[in-house]
């Protein structure tokens, strides 16, 4: 059996981007943050209440942001989960 050859593209760095994306990089950034956000959870030993209570919003909100679901969530809101969350944020230019 005869397989057809496939074009293969290299994305970027930036799968936002590679999807034609609007804001591709604040896409991306806040991104970055989430797993930041999921990361220092697992750090903690919490659980997504627990979370959830620090962070100041409800469990369900804080399963839709592990699981990528932050679009109507901002950059300066996911940074006050990192604040909240015991860690400092820096901002370099």
């Amino acid at each position: 059996m005869k397989t057809k050859a496939r074009a293969v593209t290299r994305g970027s760095s930036n799968i936002f981007a590679d999807l034609g994306l609007s804001n591709a990089d604040e896409h991306m950034l806040k991104a970055r943050v989430v797993i930041f956000i999921g990361k220092r959870i697992e750090q903690l030993g919490l659980t997504q209440q627990a979370a959830a209570k620090r962070m100041g919003i409800k469990q369900p909100d804080v399963s839709n942001l592990l699981r990528g679901r932050f679009d109507g969530v901002s950059l300066e809101r996911l940074l006050g989960f990192v604040r909240s969350l015991g860690s400092d944020v820096e901002i370099k230019v």
